[in-house]
């Protein structure tokens, strides 16, 4: 039982880094998400607004899996890439986890908050006209109104980008699930390991559910008092 113990606190020291891919994967995939949001915004065709939809669909319809082996083991392929500087980060675990995750949550939260965008009563927009904004200003004062109303939803793809750290074990990184997995292969015990494994998810899901709901509330009482 002792032993039993111990790794259990192994298994949870794994924690701190799916926590750290989860905040650094958010704040970077919120940035990008929002600077493609206002390009496929502002641009109705083009090489700009094609580049971007290929972009979507790739990271939309891979597994996450193919593209965090595609990402880690990819550039080694190429000697051009490994003799440049960008092989001292590309080289990294970590790196290349952070950098898979920010992708793909980019993609979907794009997806999101370009919806959001098209939600937007079309009287907002033509207000913006009528008081003589360009294209660019309408869509910059438009944007926070629609990430605002878009907060629900992207409270499901921060559970799910926690929940994606869970795959980073694959390029044996030592997370929550990469010691279970250590673990269980040692005792051959893999109920118990991974049914550990699945509690430490489920009561930080559970947190951050519990934070991420008051955090809409707070957010969302403009729309009450407007309608009151």
């Amino acid at each position: 039982m002792n032993d039993l113990f111990q790794n259990f606190l192994t298994i949870l020291s794994g924690l701190s880094l799916s926590l750290s891919l989860t905040v650094v994967s958010a704040i970077f995939g919120v940035i990008l998400a929002i600077i493609l949001t206002m390009l496929l915004s502002y641009f109705d065709r083009g090489l700009i607004r094609l580049s971007i939809n290929s972009y979507l669909i790739f990271f939309t319809g891979t597994p996450l899996l193919v593209q965090l082996f595609l990402i880690y083991f990819g550039p080694g392929q190429f000697p051009l890439i490994q003799e440049s500087f960008l092989w001292v980060i590309l080289k990294e675990k970590w790196f290349c986890a952070a950098l898979a995750l920010i992708l793909n949550s980019a993609a979907y939260t794009t997806q999101l908050f370009y919806g959001a965008m098209k939600a937007v009563p079309r009287e907002q927009y033509e207000a913006c006209q009528v008081l003589g904004m360009s294209r660019f200003e309408t869509i910059k004062l438009i944007i926070p109104l629609a990430l605002r109303r878009s907060l629900p939803s992207y409270s499901n793809e921060l559970v799910l980008i926690f929940k994606s750290t869970s795959l980073v074990f694959a390029i044996a990184l030592m997370d929550v699930m990469g010691h279970a997995r250590y673990f269980s292969g040692q005792t051959y015990d893999s109920l118990t390991y991974y049914c550990l494994a699945g509690i430490i998810y489920l009561v930080i899901n559970a947190i951050m559910i519990f934070a991420l709901r008051y955090l809409e509330r707070i957010a969302m009482r403009f729309e009450v008092d407007y309608l009151n």
